[in-house]
């Protein structure tokens, strides 16, 4: 597909960015991103691969466009990594705060003062 970035066209197929990606490490991750493969590398270092252009010769806008054409996913932010949930084995031996009137004692209206 031809996608102009940073002024020059350029010819991309999507086949030919996973294997320029493939065995490259993903740079920490602050901004803009895409998913190659089970990675997720910005945009910017992705850019400069392909491109063999300088970070600065182009924005992240430019190579997300490119990126989204040729079916990539892209984000904004990196996204969340998703915390493991608790399970129900875990719930169960954790204790769980009962409310005074579990206890079967009727709660003092006046919080022990006076009566």
């Amino acid at each position: 597909m031809r996608c102009v970035i940073a002024r020059f066209p350029f010819d991309l197929v999507k086949s030919e960015v996973e294997s320029k990606m493939d065995g490259i490490r993903p740079e920490e991750v602050t901004g803009a991103c895409v998913v190659i493969g089970r990675k997720v590398f910005p945009v910017k270092q992705v850019g400069e691969v392909i491109t063999r252009q300088d970070r600065r010769d182009f924005t992240a806008g430019e190579v997300t466009r490119a990126l989204v054409r040729l079916g990539f996913t892209c984000h904004a932010t990196p996204p969340q990594a998703q915390s493991p949930s608790p399970s129900p084995a875990q719930s169960e031996s954790q204790p769980q705060p009962q409310s005074p009137l579990a206890s079967g004692s009727t709660p003092d209206p006046f919080g022990g003062i006076g009566g």
